[in-house]
């Protein structure tokens, strides 16, 4: 199947895919996929630096002790209610006279039940109302992510991804993560090359050694350019005119999401 021209089906299969909730053979038919298909290996490399910089984003935040008591007394009140049946069926045929001592125990029993109910409601409203604002943390921080338009996989000889590039027109910037484990020489540069149709490659810009990094472009950089490539150059880079001087290390196709 080539996900590519189903590109809502994509997006939902690679977010599910990096939040690990797609499991089992479906999980292994999409790593499957994105061993074959580039589009769709760019589609799980975005996803998962989506999860990767919102981990980092979010501060740690340890449960207040109310829940932690909240839980205490539900598993409490389970314990006495247990207790309290278990005396009850052993007292299921009360000595002569006893009755009144058995009406305590019934009376008892359904206290109990009555008050474990009450703290597993409060404490599942409780966990509701802090799994609600979680969640409405976690969207506001996928809102607040780049809006991607163009995305490149570039492959070394071998077809491995070594580095993936996204522009986001918003922000107008060109963001490239290393996910690769190549490291240039501290004498040597990487450079990014546009790879125009009939045209000479146009330098995109110096990539420091970060693994991490975003270099300024406009949209216009990027249109109608169907490939990019790395080459390694002298220490700072070439000049564009000049065209790569030295080898081309990775290579890929750019291409525009359609989301």
């Amino acid at each position: 199947m080539n996900l590519s021209q189903h590109p809502e089906l994509l997006d939902r299969l690679a977010s599910a895919y990096a939040l690990g909730t797609l499991r089992g053979g479906a999980r292994r038919r999409f790593e499957a996929l994105a061993r074959e298909q580039a589009p769709v290996r760019a589609a799980a490399l975005i996803w998962q630096s989506r999860v990767a910089s919102m981990n980092e984003l979010q501060t740690p935040a340890e449960p207040s002790p109310a829940v932690w008591t909240r839980i205490h007394n539900l598993v409490q009140a389970e314990r006495e209610q247990a207790a309290m049946a278990t005396a009850r069926e052993a007292k299921a045929q009360p000595a002569p006279g006893g009755w009144l001592r058995s009406l305590a125990l019934w009376r008892g029993t359904t206290a109990a039940g009555a008050l474990a109910t009450v703290v597993a409601v409060v404490t599942a409203i409780g966990l509701r109302d802090e799994m609600g604002a979680q969640i409405g943390e976690l969207q506001a921080q996928l809102s607040a992510q780049p809006q991607i338009e163009y995305v490149a996989v570039l492959n070394d000889e071998q077809a491995s991804a070594s580095m993936l590039v996204t522009f986001d027109p918003k922000s107008r910037k060109l963001t490239l993560q290393r996910v690769g484990g190549y490291q240039e020489a501290a004498d040597k540069s990487l450079q990014l090359w546009a790879l125009p149709p009939g045209a000479a490659p146009r330098s995109l810009g110096v990539l420091s050694q970060e693994k991490l990094l975003q270099l300024a472009a406009d949209q216009r950089d990027v249109r109608e350019v169907p490939a990019l490539a790395i080459s390694l150059e002298p220490k700072g880079g070439v000049p564009s005119e000049t065209g790569p001087t030295g080898p081309v290390l990775f290579k890929g196709a750019l291409i525009q999401k359609m989301l």
